[in-house]
């Protein structure tokens, strides 16, 4: 018999909808066998609204009942912090393998059971593991701003070289780095078991199978050793479904108040891509007017890529549903600008900060201002705020997420320097809106981009998702 690994990454959002992820396990169950082996790629803490109420403590309901024979951190598996992500390490049933995050100096949570490589027994073959987490974490995850990231292919290289000396037959890395291309080329390995970009994938570099299972439990990687290794993707929609998975998550969910209908919609806020990455939109201006509404703001910000997408919201609209747009725990903040910030905040809104690294459409997402933008020249021909022209000179408060004023990436105009007062969670304060006002975001015309068709490499489909 061959060997046989499963493999799946960037759960996330999935255990909000516990059938799906129920699914997963359902299909990991039909397909394991005495020669299989089960890996995470990273990303199965969260990002995820159980994830925020439970600590993560959910994540271990899943590894319980999968067990899988290893993971490796994804950069949200540090949004509850490091000392939250080793309690969940030690109470885990699977080692967790990865060669390249340090805090002081030694290996991350190695007290707990982290190995930076392991060698693993699949019937009467030997194979040899190890793992690394993104060396962007610390830069785009605040939580994990003490930890170290090194670089992947060389911890990775490290780990290799231990593994080929004890007579292993095959070498397989889980890498939670998106573009796992780097890896192949340098390193001697069979398989790259892939997370962070959500994209399924299934390609050979350099001689070495790299794949990607996609995001949220939507399918499951197969990799069998035959004459060489060979991948296939299996989808989740139709596996059978884990009822004792199903039942503890859904156990949660009601313990923790998140099946509460706290409004209703008439019309469905769609919250798929498009919606999330195309400047306006209603989902995009419910968050923001929640924002604007909560802090008692001139205006609101947020950016393209800070929303989930997720099933539209309908009918009775739950607790559940509103903390999943934004399931991060950031303090809503308001911030003191002056017009000249304001206008710079706009820039940034538009991502022309990237120039031709982000697509033309994508562009943020606001409240109390109108913005009429010209993409060819990547400026504002017109700012209004509360439908006057915006004064350079002038002073505004301008509510957002505290993430965005730590970190300096997507927003540089305002820092810390700049906060006036905090309002809780920004989460909280979408549930609280959605509590005291009706739910029923129209598109009111705050982002015009005349200019937009006439961008050279810009299609109806970019734009529409």
């Amino acid at each position: 018999m061959t060997p046989r690994l499963l493999h799946y990454a960037d759960v996330e959002r999935a255990p909000d909808d516990p059938e799906l992820l129920a699914r997963l396990v359902g299909l990991v169950r039909e397909r394991r066998d005495a020669e299989t082996l089960v890996f995470g790629a990273g990303d199965n803490l969260g990002p995820g609204v159980l994830s925020l109420v439970t600590d993560c403590r959910h994540a271990i309901d899943f590894f319980d009942v999968v067990q899988p024979d290893g993971d490796t951190f994804g950069n949200h598996d540090f949004d509850r912090g490091p000392a939250v992500t080793r309690e969940v390490v030690a109470d885990s049933p699977m080692p967790w393998i990865c060669a390249n995050v340090r805090e002081d100096g030694d290996l991350f949570a190695a007290d707990e059971g982290v190995v930076p490589w392991t060698v693993l027994e699949a019937g009467e073959h030997r194979v040899g593991v190890t793992g690394v987490a993104s060396p962007e974490t610390a830069d785009i995850n605040p939580s994990a701003d003490r930890l170290t990231f090194a670089d992947p292919v060389a911890a990775a290289g490290d780990a290799v070289a231990e593994l080929r000396e004890r007579d292993v037959d095959h070498v397989v890395v889980l890498s939670h780095c998106g573009d796992d291309t780097h890896l192949a080329e340098q390193l001697d390995v069979d398989v790259v078991l892939g997370g962070h970009a959500h994209e399924e994938f299934l390609d050979v570099v350099a001689g070495t199978l790299l794949v990607r299972a996609g995001s949220n439990a939507s399918g499951l990687s197969e990799v069998v050793f035959e004459d060489r290794p060979r991948g296939y993707r299996l989808p989740t929609h139709d596996a059978p479904v884990a009822e004792d998975l199903l039942d503890a998550l859904e156990t949660r969910r009601r313990e923790a108040g998140l099946t509460e209908v706290v409004a209703h919609v008439d019309e469905p806020v769609t919250v798929a891509r498009s919606d999330t990455k195309q400047g306006e939109s209603r989902v995009g201006n419910l968050v923001t007017d929640a924002y604007r509404h909560v802090a008692d703001a001139d205006v609101a910000v947020h950016s393209s890529g800070g929303l989930r997408t997720t099933d539209p919201l309908v009918d009775g609209v739950t607790v559940a549903d509103l903390v999943g747009l934004c399931p991060f725990e950031n303090e809503l903040v308001s911030v003191r600008v002056s017009g000249e910030q304001v206008r710079r905040t706009v820039h940034d809104a538009a991502l022309a900060q990237y120039g031709d690294e982000v697509p033309t459409h994508w562009f943020g997402h606001l409240s109390g201002l109108s913005v009429v933008w010209d993409d060819v020249a990547d400026e504002a021909r017109e700012i209004r705020v509360g439908g006057e022209p915006l004064d350079p000179d002038g002073s505004y408060t301008l509510a957002t997420s505290n993430y965005y004023v730590d970190s300096s990436h997507l927003f540089d105009a305002f820092g810390p320097g700049d906060v006036i007062d905090s309002h809780g969670q920004q989460f909280d304060a979408i549930v609280e809106y959605a509590r005291e006002n009706e739910v029923d975001p129209r598109i009111e015309g705050r982002v015009r981009r005349p200019t937009l068709d006439g961008v050279a490499g810009t299609t109806a489909d970019d734009v529409s998702g």
